[in-house]
């Protein structure tokens, strides 16, 4: 299970991996070099509020409570206040933010996808909230919109074009 996190404004990335004896979890602070760890199931417990388990000789009591990306984590005396982002919650974000508008300069890739359809082309003026693009991302077509007026300086994916992260799919000039 792959997602990303947000904790006091620093971003991490983690990847967990079960299997019969443990878990492994990779995690990444934002631009750092990814660090990994192994946490054995024979030194975990569960209970109906919490979990606890032995990681290095060290026991650890932890509490979550919350629900869509916002969540509270009780352990070691403390409470934290983390935002967790699964791949469709990084969509999801994306989107709301106006599908990875870049300044209001370029529409970029917020996730994988593939183009499905475009609706612009070089030279025209779209109204705000106006449709450029469908994007398919994991398995769901997500219509991207212009957050404000702009015009089409350069369209640089076509129909069919599979994307990655971050990729510039549109570039815009002010509208005359």
């Amino acid at each position: 299970m792959y997602f990303e996190a947000d904790l006091k404004g620093q971003k991490y990335k983690v990847d967990v991996i079960e299997n019969r004896s443990s878990w492994k979890i990779s995690i990444q602070k934002e631009s750092d070099a990814w660090i990994h760890y192994e946490i054995s199931k024979k030194d975990y417990q569960k209970t109906e509020s919490y979990f606890s388990f032995l990681f290095k000789g060290v026991s650890y009591m932890i509490d979550v409570v919350g629900q869509d990306t916002e969540y509270t984590v009780f352990t070691r005396n403390s409470f934290q206040t983390v935002k967790i982002f699964n791949d469709e919650m990084l969509l999801h974000e994306s989107l709301k933010r106006g599908g990875g508008m870049g300044g209001d300069r370029e529409l970029k890739s917020g996730m994988p996808g593939k183009i499905i359809e475009i609706f612009a082309k070089e030279g025209d003026v779209v109204k705000a909230n106006k449709p450029l693009l469908i994007m398919e991302a994991m398995k769901m077509e997500n219509e991207m919109r212009a957050a404000s007026d702009v015009k089409i300086k350069e369209i640089c994916v076509k129909q069919g074009d599979s994307v990655e992260s971050g990729q510039i799919l549109i570039k815009f000039e002010d509208p005359a």
